[in-house]
């Protein structure tokens, strides 16, 4: 007689399986990025057709979450496939960021961040995870590049 395998080990073997898919988020470059990623970015307004991204996060899909920066902004989107009010698209140009703090540990349930404010008082977060270099690399190219742009108009 043959014995069966309980449904609950099944189950625990399909999300061990699983599992390793939600911990392969990634900072990518506009080298790693899909072109189908990017004209999603552009299709909810977030950047021009000739914009380059130049790093990107995704705490979740990229077609409900994204945090980057570009050759000309700072942005970041939440979409809610469930309730359209509660989407959150926010950006800022370069000349209009007066200022960006870095925050390494949000506590344990939350990513490391950037808090951009801009000039009208304004806030949003740029969230970003990954190994401690990664992130380091991620804040300080964003901090160098903006340096660079805020004063350029």
């Amino acid at each position: 007689m043959r014995k069966l395998i309980p449904l609950t080990h099944i189950l625990c073997l399909y999300a061990l399986a699983l599992l390793p898919s939600c911990f392969s988020k990634k900072i990518e470059t506009a080298m790693t990025l899909k072109p189908e990623d990017k004209a999603y970015i552009q299709s909810i307004k977030l950047i021009d057709k000739d914009e380059s991204i130049y790093k990107f996060y995704s705490e979740f899909k990229k077609s409900v979450a994204g945090n980057f920066f570009t050759d000309r902004r700072m942005a970041k989107y939440w979409i809610d496939e469930r309730d359209k009010t509660k989407d959150e698209i926010e950006f800022a140009y370069y000349p209009e960021i007066v200022s960006i703090d870095t925050v390494y540990y949000a506590g344990a349930t939350y990513s490391p961040y950037m808090l951009v404010k801009k000039k009208d008082s304004s806030t949003f977060k740029i969230c970003v995870d990954g190994k401690r270099e990664e992130i380091k690399a991620f804040f300080e190219d964003a901090l160098q590049l903006w340096r660079q742009k805020k004063d350029a108009n």
